[in-house]
């Protein structure tokens, strides 16, 4: 990144309106996501937005569900909200709302002191875990989550990683605890060594074979190039997700050599808020061990041309108040 994309302002403090709580900020977790939409790789949806999707805090006011309280410790995620009405909604697929929207995107996130959120989109998080070891729960793990459940692995099955950053390390582990053998693929020689401390069954180069055939792949890495290298990787009736918001080209695929025997290609789209609480009770009764990089607030723009330039393990962690 050859210019910085974030500017320190200083705006009010938003007051709630109703059905919204009002929280202060502990921690925000920085996402892909947030850099494609500093680069421009994603269209803004209003101009000056705050980013930030992974936020942790407390509710100092506007809460009025009996699960949450005023100084109860809530996570606010990416969906922000979604209409209830639509075809997609009243089917269960809520990630697909033709009217969704989506935290530091459509509404100031998380990269503040204070944030304002639904009430029915926040979700409660324990008080004795350290906040920065949760907020890359609220989209990396989530987002994982599902693109673990749309990539159809079977039990006790072999699931390639591509990319193995702040969502795939905490995917790999859910899939690990379920009996998985997960082979992460990646260029990083630094993220092979995390993946093969954290159970992975091996760890080579992104674009390099996997020991054994694969019953299923997840791409998080946002390269098109390798789509059609994760297909070739599997085995009949096998199925690749695909985990970003955003991909570069996919390059021409040979029917034959990357569909047929019915392998599947599958993009995966935001998440539900079901997906989100199931995540979060998964990570509750078997406890991931979430590698992160701290930041202070002010170096917002440093944590971005890290995560650009593949400088990091893990998840970083802004920190934004005490």
């Amino acid at each position: 990144m050859s210019t910085e994309p974030l500017k320190r302002v200083r705006i009010p403090v938003p007051e709630p309106l109703p059905g919204q709580v009002l929280i202060k900020v502990e921690v925000c977790a920085v996402c892909r996501t947030d850099l494609h939409l500093a680069e421009g790789d994603l269209e803004p949806h209003r101009p000056r937005t705050v980013p930030g999707h992974e936020a942790v805090g407390h509710i100092v006011a506007g809460a009025t569900n009996a699960d949450l309280t005023v100084g109860s410790r809530v996570g606010v995620a990416w969906l922000r909200s979604t209409c209830g009405t639509c075809r997609y909604c009243l089917r269960g697929a809520e990630n697909l709302c033709l009217y969704s929207t989506y935290t530091g995107w459509d509404a100031d996130g998380g990269y503040a002191e204070y944030l304002l959120a639904p009430e029915a989109y926040v979700y409660p998080l324990p008080k004795d875990h350290p906040a920065e070891k949760l907020a890359p729960l609220l989209c990396a793990g989530i987002i994982g989550y599902r693109a673990l459940l749309q990539a159809d692995l079977p039990p006790g099955g072999r699931l390639g990683i591509y990319g193995f950053g702040a969502s795939a390390h905490l995917t790999a582990q859910v899939a690990i605890a379920q009996g998985a053998a997960v082979h992460v693929l990646t260029r990083s020689e630094k993220a092979r060594e995390l993946a093969l401390d954290l159970g992975a069954a091996s760890a080579r180069g992104a674009y390099d074979t996997p020991p054994e055939p694969l019953d299923s792949a997840i791409l998080f890495a946002p390269v098109g190039d390798l789509v059609p290298v994760a297909l070739e990787a599997l085995d009949r009736g096998g199925t690749l997700a695909v985990a970003g918001i955003h991909l570069t080209d996919i390059p021409s695929l040979t029917y034959e050599r990357h569909l047929f025997q019915e392998r599947v290609l599958r993009s995966v789209t935001a998440n539900t808020r079901e997906d989100g609480h199931a995540f979060l009770a998964f990570a509750a009764h078997n406890p991931l061990q979430v590698t992160t990089v701290p930041y202070d607030f002010t170096q917002a723009t440093d944590a971005l041309t890290d995560l650009a330039a593949d400088r990091m393990n893990g998840a970083a962690v802004l920190h934004i108040s005490n």
